[in-house]
């Protein structure tokens, strides 16, 4: 594992080096979760999690069914919900 040091500054903000944030794929701006675990801190970046769960639910979507599909339908059936109000 490669070990950096790391800077607590003005604000408690967390200074990553430049390597590390490299290593992650993190840009000024991008989200990350922090998870404290065992008196350690955990950073990972928000769209890791994001994907790591569309990749969970992906076993739970039928054949040839997207997330995409079912937002879709989710908004057809709202529609029609409102059309017959």
């Amino acid at each position: 594992m490669n070990v950096q040091r790391g800077k607590l500054v003005s604000g408690g903000r967390l200074q990553i080096p430049a390597d590390v944030r490299k290593l992650l794929g993190l840009k000024d701006g991008d989200s990350v979760t922090m998870e404290v675990v065992d008196g350690r801190l955990h950073v990972r970046p928000y769209r890791d999690i994001i994907a790591e769960i569309q990749t969970k639910m992906k076993a739970y979507l039928g054949p040839g069914v997207t997330g995409q599909s079912i937002v879709d339908e989710l908004i057809a059936d709202r529609r029609a919900e409102a059309e017959r109000e």
